[in-house]
């Protein structure tokens, strides 16, 4: 393949994905052994990141709206918009690279537009990003008009921080195997590898790298010393309050990072099953466990349907970190702008009170079961579990003492970091009396 075909491919992506199909990392796993995959990864990341900002540009500059029949021309156009906003590719290579895309599409027209509205952007640029400046906030913050209206409607006083946050690019941090090493020790060889590290606020597992660095060449990654996860989920294990001897049930557990986070935290289990519904997500919790030379039981297996997979022997201790929105790792996945809905929304919910009505009889009395979610959304979080006590006799809420995130009504929440902080990540701790 050429240098040309990664933008071809970034076309396809993103036409993808404003008709609901698929994933960012779907769509670049056929494509990681492109000689261009890092530009078309940042170029794909880059532009979902930024589409509605980069969508208000393109209106601005056209006479009428794109045909809903010429996304994969709209798709190219925010593409060379972002690439002239925010990449350090020349101009002319952008304009040039961009017509010359065109033409693969066979209608000549395209590029004379191209070529018309990518010079008018570089010829008004100033005034066209003043304009953006005071525009509304979804267009300013580049996020999906409902999510916008969710965030200050639920987070008024932090709103336009989480906004803020949710654009940055996002931190590369560590987990420490405390069975095999201290964060202490893995500082001190990450210092002597010259890679730049800092230890994490919250958890005392946690390290954040200066600049993400390719695991191969982070010292104790091979020998299982280190992993990749970020903070808000290393709280889960302390949490849950471990002890030896415990039975531990992780639902919905690919791709395995707090199912090896347990075991790493208490090693003298009876036992933990890490359950997820698809298969090659149960493979990498599989791999996981493999690398880091920890044993679990790993059971592809719908957590709804608990005669499928359950022996009936109670635990003492379930994880449920729910399928959601997913609105608190958006710098993660900025294609969630594209992908989110209201209506998405509902569908979790009544998935996610399936799931705790599902696991409740699994729980021994006097044991732990631990509610987490990476959504910003108090209807995925605290009201699911309102309505989970009001119908559930023997379920008793214990609060999160801790001195990060916000206090709710039920459950504690992190809110998205900055570039050197945590992910947006919701706990709630419920006991079985």
């Amino acid at each position: 393949m050429n240098s040309k075909d990664y933008r071809a491919i970034s076309v396809k992506i993103l036409t993808a994905l404003q008709k609901g199909s698929g994933s960012l990392t779907s769509h670049l796993a056929q494509y990681t052994d492109l000689h261009d995959y890092g530009l078309l990864q940042e170029t794909t990341y880059g532009a979902c990141r930024w589409f509605h900002a980069l969508e208000y540009l393109l209106n601005q500059l056209v006479s009428k709206p794109l045909r809903d029949k010429d996304l994969d021309l709209k798709s190219l156009l925010i593409i060379g918009f972002y690439q002239l906003r925010e990449l350090s590719i020349p101009d002319y290579a952008v304009i040039n690279e961009t017509v010359s895309t065109a033409g693969m599409y066979g209608k000549p027209w395209r590029k004379s537009l191209i070529n018309g509205v990518l010079r008018n952007y570089l010829r008004s640029q100033h005034e066209l990003e003043e304009r953006l400046n005071q525009s509304a906030a979804d267009t300013r913050y580049s996020h999906p008009s409902w999510l916008v209206d969710e965030l200050f409607k639920q987070w008024p006083e932090q709103a336009k921080q989480i906004l803020a946050h949710n654009n940055v690019r996002p931190p590369m941090t560590l987990r420490a195997n405390q069975r095999q090493t201290s964060r202490e020790e893995l500082l001190k060889q990450l210092h002597v590898a010259s890679v730049g590290a800092q230890p994490g606020k919250f958890s005392n597992t946690a390290i954040y790298l200066d600049q993400p660095r390719p695991l191969a060449n982070l010292p104790g990654f091979d020998n299982g010393q280190l992993s990749v996860q970020d903070e808000a989920s290393q709280l889960v294990p302390a949490l849950l309050q471990l002890s030896p001897g415990q039975s531990v049930l992780d639902a919905c557990a690919a791709p395995g990072g707090k199912t090896c986070h347990i075991l790493e935290s208490e090693c003298s289990l009876t036992s933990l099953l890490a359950l997820d519904r698809a298969s090659d997500r149960v493979n990498k919790i599989k791999d996981n466990l493999t690398r880091l030379h920890l044993e679990a039981t790993t059971l592809c297996a719908d957590v709804n349907s608990p005669s499928t997979w359950w022996d009936g022997k109670k635990f003492d201790r379930i994880l449920l970190d729910a399928p959601c929105s997913a609105t608190g790792v958006v710098r993660r996945h900025p294609d969630i702008k594209l992908l989110g809905t209201p209506e998405n929304v509902l569908s979790l919910q009544k998935n996610q009170q399936e799931l705790l009505s599902s696991l409740w009889p699994c729980l021994k009395k006097g044991g732990l079961l631990l509610y987490t979610t990476c959504s910003l959304l108090r209807q995925e979080n605290e009201f699911i579990i309102d309505e989970f006590l009001q119908c559930t006799d023997n379920a008793k809420y214990e609060g999160v003492a801790a001195d990060w995130g916000v206090e709710c009504r039920y459950g504690r929440q992190l809110l998205t970091g900055a570039n050197d902080g945590p992910d947006g990540f919701f706990y709630c701790l419920l006991r079985k009396i």
